[in-house]
């Protein structure tokens, strides 16, 4: 099965859906604009874009409320601080500070911009 993302006019993820593989095969190659036509001609809407469950294309798989970055080919998920910072690489937010090693569970602080064991 093949997911694509519905994208608003400002490419933030809308809603996933799922399109049989049947649907984006042509002569055996996975085709992203046969699935696009697909559910462009099923619900009239234009702006979709493939996701991979295991992040084989664009970097994360897309949930609602992530971006498709277009400069990237990656979807963002949402800035969870102000503070974190994106890593290119992955296209996920970081921390500025590094999540403690060992034991517990901790919960970010963004007034002090560290970590809190949680209770």
């Amino acid at each position: 099965m093949a997911h694509f993302v519905k994208l608003d006019e400002n490419n933030v993820a809308l809603a996933v859906h799922v399109v049989n593989n049947d649907v984006i095969t042509i002569d055996g190659v996975e085709v992203e604009q046969a699935g696009i036509d697909f559910l462009t001609q099923l619900h009239g809407h234009t702006n979709w874009k493939q996701a991979s469950y295991n992040g084989n294309i664009r970097k994360n798989f897309a949930g609602i409320g992530y971006t498709y970055d277009s400069t990237r080919d990656a979807f963002i998920p949402p800035k969870p601080f102000n503070s974190w910072i994106l890593n290119e690489d992955t296209c996920r937010w970081e921390s500025p500070v590094a999540y403690p090693e060992g034991e517990g569970i901790y919960t970010w602080n963004e007034s002090t911009l560290s970590w809190d064991l949680a209770e």
